[in-house]
């Protein structure tokens, strides 16, 4: 695990450490803030168990590799309410997907393998947070566009969002990483509402953070990140 911010860790995992769950230093305990592939069930109890009780888990959004560990924490699960009704389904893939758009023939050809991979199965839903409620010392926002109830976490006092995939810091379409410094808003390939994934960036730019935490790859830093963020929802 990995310090990023006070109170607040990063566990990577799966496959080239590409899959991130964070742990939010709670009281006597922690929140678990993403739940990153099946796979990384067994170090996400670890790390739970290393930092405090584990009190519940909450999910930015249901995709695969976002949801993969949650059914197996043995804690309340909670996300958006536009979430509930993916987070108990049985699917693999968002219906909204079209992993045509993907530029590279052989990325578009092993996602549906790596999806099955990295998914948990169907999640039961204890309770829902919006816009405004709070976990950990954060206040949830709702960044819809990529999935209808994505949601980040933000902390005013020290300008640190952890948002998920409301940006993306890897290509999607040829796994790999963006240039240092560099954000995207994500690939339309995998986005429920482009404009309006475009329009959450820009909503997290307006909050001028120091410290974005994503779903995938290393936080980006900056004294202020707006410039960068506003960049990243020009692209596609």
């Amino acid at each position: 695990m990995e310090k990023v911010a006070d109170g607040v860790w990063l566990l990577r995992g799966d496959l080239k450490g590409g899959l991130n769950i964070y742990f939010l230093e709670d009281g006597d305990g922690v929140v678990q803030f993403e739940a990153g592939s099946k796979g990384m069930t067994k170090a996400a109890k670890r790390a739970a168990e290393e930092l405090g009780r584990l009190k519940q888990v909450v999910l930015a959004h249901v995709d695969a590799d976002h949801r993969g560990s949650a059914p197996y924490m043995g804690v309340p699960v909670f996300c958006h309410p536009a979430e509930v009704e993916a987070a108990e389904s049985d699917a693999h893939q968002r219906s909204y997907w079209d992993l045509s758009l993907l530029p590279v023939a052989p990325v578009r050809w092993i996602y549906p393998l790596l999806l099955r991979r990295w998914d948990g199965g169907a999640v039961k839903i204890d309770g829902t947070l919006s816009e405004g409620d709070e976990v950990a010392g954060f206040r949830v926002i709702h960044f819809p566009g990529h999935a209808p109830g994505l949601i980040g976490l933000w902390r005013e006092s020290d300008r640190v969002a952890l948002v998920s995939d409301v940006v993306y810091l890897i290509d999607s379409g040829r796994l790999k990483a963006l240039p240092p410094g560099e954000a995207s808003v994500p690939h339309p390939a995998w986005d429920h509402d482009l404009e309006q994934a475009k329009e959450s960036v820009r909503k997290l730019a307006a909050l001028e953070p120091a410290v974005v935490c994503a779903g995938h790859a290393e936080p980006l830093r900056g004294e202020n990140l707006r410039e960068t963020l506003e960049l990243a929802a020009t692209r596609f």
